[in-house]
């Protein structure tokens, strides 16, 4: 699904520059559930940035899907986006305006699909998180973790084929992260590719991979030992 070598990227910083990625090579296949760690600096925001067609890099090859992502328009990159990627972000980007449902429904707006037939489709997907009777809610009438399923259901709604979630439950406590996280794995679990950046270590080990940058290089990649939280919550839940 996803195959990174050799990627460069670098920042001006006045007449400087800083090295952020050093020559990642990277495979994350289909259905993959992977957690990206790091410090502050190390590059994770970065690579996540890269994957999700939000930023160029300087050297190396970047394939989505067999498609090299070069060199794109931004037209071309957001539909390649629309078509490809669904995004989770830490603080929910929510349209505080928007309801609910509507905020669910958005990206079908941009795919031009009619206001009934979006709404009916944002209720099923608002359904699959758990939130039918929140429909008509705004977002300042929900719950940390009623807002990321909201946002999860809008990642959702376009059919995406790699989910990329940044630091999805930073903001949230941890009973409302293990929650957020059982809805991410259950996506997962349906055949959908999902790479979360997260600092948190019992988080990481909810995943199936955990690639560590360090100064912009893979320090290390490999099978984390399940949270027995987690096993305990995916029994019950």
């Amino acid at each position: 699904m996803i195959t990174i070598q050799n990627i460069h990227k670098s920042y001006k910083m006045g007449a400087n520059s800083l090295h952020v990625l050093k020559g990642i090579d990277l495979e994350i296949e289909k259905g993959e559930l992977v957690s990206i760690m790091g410090s502050s600096g190390s590059g994770k925001s970065t690579l996540l940035n890269i994957l999700g067609i939000l930023d160029n890099y300087d050297e190396g090859e970047y394939r989505l899907d067999g498609r090299l992502i070069a060199g794109l328009s931004e037209t071309r990159a957001a539909l390649m986006r629309n078509e490809y990627i669904g995004f989770v972000f830490q603080s929910f980007n929510l349209i505080s305006f928007k309801n609910a449902l509507e905020n669910v429904a958005l990206p079908l707006y941009y795919k031009n699909i009619n206001r009934k037939k979006r709404n009916k489709i944002a209720m099923e997907y608002l359904d699959k998180v758990g939130l039918l009777d929140w429909a008509e809610h705004m977002p300042n009438e929900l719950s940390g973790g009623q807002k990321q399923r909201v946002a999860i259901a809008r990642s959702l709604i376009a059919n995406p084929k790699v989910i990329l979630a940044d630091e999805p439950t930073g903001a949230l406590d941890s009973t409302t992260s293990y929650e957020v996280m059982d809805i991410l794995r259950d996506i997962n679990n349906g055949g959908i590719t999902v790479i979360i950046v997260t600092h948190e270590d019992d988080i990481s080990r909810m995943t199936k991979r955990v690639i560590k940058l360090k100064d912009g290089i893979i320090e290390a990649d490999y099978v984390p030992e399940p949270l027995q939280e987690c096993s305990l919550l995916a029994e019950t839940g």
